[in-house]
């Protein structure tokens, strides 16, 4: 075999997935569809959940069922003390991959709490910053040691920091954070191969927006007239665009936010 076939060879095995993913609130919407894509990748992944056990089931169960692996656990990511209390209940849930290297980490968790400034309280407030932008800063610091060199990390953070929207203000005002996170997080954890990426998805088709979106042809109407695209995103197309930076592919990629909104409002 020549050099070249030998590097085609490695190249081709380096592409193969094979680690943990660890997807945060992954029970539903975006995350769950993310674990999804992930588990058909080849990762053995992490569903984390809050409080629905059986919605975090169905996802594993999914997986499980076209042929990949996963396990769900639960932690509250409004606890003060979330870095080591998300890694403990991984670690109960993981048996005896818990000492296995984490090859990416997702940072998908997320609340929103509807106002403009004036109706937004100091309460709701607090509660979306620790949730939103504590939390990710928490878990990434505490996975560290966990983290496998050349590993993938992936915020999920929101069209809303590039499009204004007063009503969800709070809400991002703590993804604009999260993408500041990523540049310099990128730059520390370079020297290991990590990579560190953020993705903006647009508003998408998740029980999060089901209140105000589904049944509403005037608000799908509207959504799909301000998109290059000119349709509804769905939880499937932000999960693509994460399994890409997860990926080998992606390999040289690092420090960036990712625009996955369909081109809202160019």
């Amino acid at each position: 075999m020549s050099d070249t076939d030998l590097h085609d060879v490695e190249l081709l095995n380096a592409r193969k997935p094979d680690g943990i993913a660890v997807v945060t609130g992954a029970s539903r919407g975006i995350g769950a569809a993310i674990a999804s894509r992930l588990g058909a990748d080849g990762y053995t992944v992490a569903v984390h959940y809050r409080q629905d056990a059986a919605a975090a089931a169905d996802v594993v169960g999914k997986i499980t069922a076209a042929g990949g692996t996963a396990f769900s656990f639960a932690a509250d990511l409004a606890e003060p003390d979330t870095g080591t209390a998300f890694w403990a209940s991984y670690d109960a849930a993981a048996g005896e991959l818990r000492d296995a290297p984490v090859q990416v980490l997702v940072n998908n968790a997320a609340i929103i709490v509807n106002g403009v400034i004036e109706e937004t309280t100091a309460e709701d407030f607090i509660r979306q910053q620790q949730i939103n932008t504590t939390a990710p800063f928490l878990i990434i610091q505490a996975a560290l040691p966990r983290l496998a060199d050349g590993a993938r990390v992936v915020n999920v953070s929101s069209g809303a920091t590039r499009v204004p929207i007063p009503g969800i203000i709070g809400y991002t005002m703590t993804k604009g954070a999260l993408e500041a996170l990523t540049l310099p997080l990128a730059q520390h954890l370079g020297p290991r191969g990590i990579t560190v990426n953020a993705v903006r998805p647009g508003t998408t088709d998740t029980d999060m927006n089901a209140d105000w979106l589904r049944g509403n042809s005037e608000a799908i109407t509207n959504l799909v007239a301000q998109r290059a695209l000119r349709r509804m995103g769905s939880p499937t197309d932000v999960a693509d665009v994460v399994a890409l930076l997860a990926s080998h592919d992606a390999r040289w990629i690092t420090g960036q936010t990712i625009d996955a909104t369909g081109g809202e409002r160019l």
